[in-house]
């Protein structure tokens, strides 16, 4: 155990519960039993959480939807109380939690501005000198004057930003508010990241963007399902989310994680399908699965940038065809095509494969895209007396996420190698 002065933040033994009701009547009834019978149903969002943060540290907590993030940011913040357990925090804090908390929406964002402040135990005085550094900041012009109610998301997001990070808190807590906010600000916003580590300030960040996780945070806090899946290193902690993610590893009762088996036609079963995804082709073949593996050579939904993966997919043929093409296509979310090859531009042969045969085909690459969001595009097509002709194609059918800890400028990075010298 760390000593207390140079801790932050201590959880220990954190549960919250909850008592769900299938009819509103039924709170009733519980409230007049006293306690003798039960009408509810009990959910324990979190059960038995511990770790510490130190002081300084950039601390990161990663689950899926419905782990129990956002619960314990809350506790954390003392905005929610903890069903059991204890939980210390040392210092000033100042929370950016889910959109919408924090600022009155009829109040101007001047009003909430001070309204924060004073919350947060700052004099007018003292909130007069930083209100010229929030409002530029937050860059809003003179929607500063107007209610709240009246701002767009990213609006919002940047006046609340502005304002934690200039009331000398000691612990900035950041839940997923930044993806609202465009590339610049973030940009901005991650810049004061980095001037808050330098000032020994500690920072509790909740994020999606695996990438900021791997690049900002020293420690990771991940959840599943209410549990603590242990404190790890950001690598650690990433590469353990992304197993989660894609339901590869499961919990023994000793909450070690055991890897599952993967039998002919589960790949595409890890995976969410997108519901919009364009499915054709004459049915002579059939894409039957697909899945994308890491250097490890298991499942995942999230690719390193640098690293080396496979796009595998199986083929189901009902009868004989010459030269047929497997195909894959990486889109961004707005549609562009980024990428792709095939087996003929690639001049791999192909035997003419027979009834009922079932072909795998591994595309192996060196993923040199920028960190991001991308949708993965499957074809088999071919040609038939001079005409191209497609079997199956599964456009858009599935998502994957890249991590980077360095971005450069556009779609890719050249990996560019820089040598400097001095002429004179």
């Amino acid at each position: 155990m760390s000593s207390s002065n140079s801790l932050a933040i201590e959880v220990k033994n954190i549960s919250k519960r909850y008592q769900i009701y299938d009819k509103p009547i039924d709170r009733l009834k519980q409230f007049l039993s006293s306690g003798k019978n039960v009408y509810y149903r009990a959910f324990d969002a979190l059960h038995n959480i511990n770790f510490e943060v130190r002081k300084g540290q950039t601390f990161g907590i990663v689950g899926q939807n419905g782990s129990g993030k956002s619960t314990l940011l809350q506790i954390i913040a003392k905005t929610l109380t903890p069903t059991d357990g204890e939980i210390k925090v040392n210092g000033r804090v100042a929370a950016l939690l889910e959109l919408g908390s924090g600022f009155n929406p009829e109040y101007t964002g001047r009003e909430n501005v001070y309204l924060n402040g004073s919350i947060l135990g700052l004099s007018k005085e003292e909130m007069d000198t930083r209100f010229i550094e929030i409002e530029k900041f937050a860059d809003i012009g003179e929607f500063i004057d107007q209610p709240v109610k009246t701002y767009s998301s990213g609006m919002y997001v940047r006046l609340a930003f502005a304002v934690a990070i200039n009331v000398d808190a000691d612990i900035l807590i950041v839940d997923e508010a930044l993806a609202v906010g465009d590339m610049f600000f973030q940009v901005k916003c991650y810049k004061k990241f980095e001037e808050f580590k330098k000032q020994g300030k500690t920072i509790l960040l909740v994020t999606h963007d695996l990438s900021s996780v791997i690049k900002y945070c020293d420690n990771v806090l991940v959840l599943n399902d209410g549990e603590s899946l242990g404190v790890h290193n950001a690598k650690e902690g990433v590469d353990l989310f992304k197993k989660l993610v894609v339901n590869l590893h499961k919990p023994t009762q000793t909450n070690e994680y055991v890897k599952k088996e993967v039998q002919l036609d589960e790949w595409k079963n890890f995976y969410q399908v997108n519901t919009d995804h364009l499915d054709y082709g004459n049915n002579k073949a059939e894409i039957i699965d697909f899945g994308i593996f890491d250097e490890f050579d298991e499942l995942t939904s999230t690719i390193e940038k640098g690293s080396e993966c496979q796009f595998k997919i199986r083929v189901h043929f009902e009868c004989p065809l010459e030269f047929p093409i497997f195909a894959f296509t990486i889109k961004d979310l707005k549609g562009t095509e980024i990428t792709g090859t095939n087996t003929m531009i690639e001049n791999i042969a192909i035997e003419t494969p027979g009834d009922g045969t079932i072909m795998e085909v591994s595309f192996t690459q060196k993923m040199s895209l920028q960190a991001g969001n991308y949708l993965l595009s499957l074809g088999c097509t071919g040609f038939e007396n001079g005409e191209f002709v497609v079997y199956h194609r599964l456009y858009d059918v599935i998502s994957f996420q890249i991590i980077s800890s360095k971005n450069t400028v556009g779609y890719f990075d050249l990996n560019s190698k820089i040598e400097i010298s001095t002429l004179q």
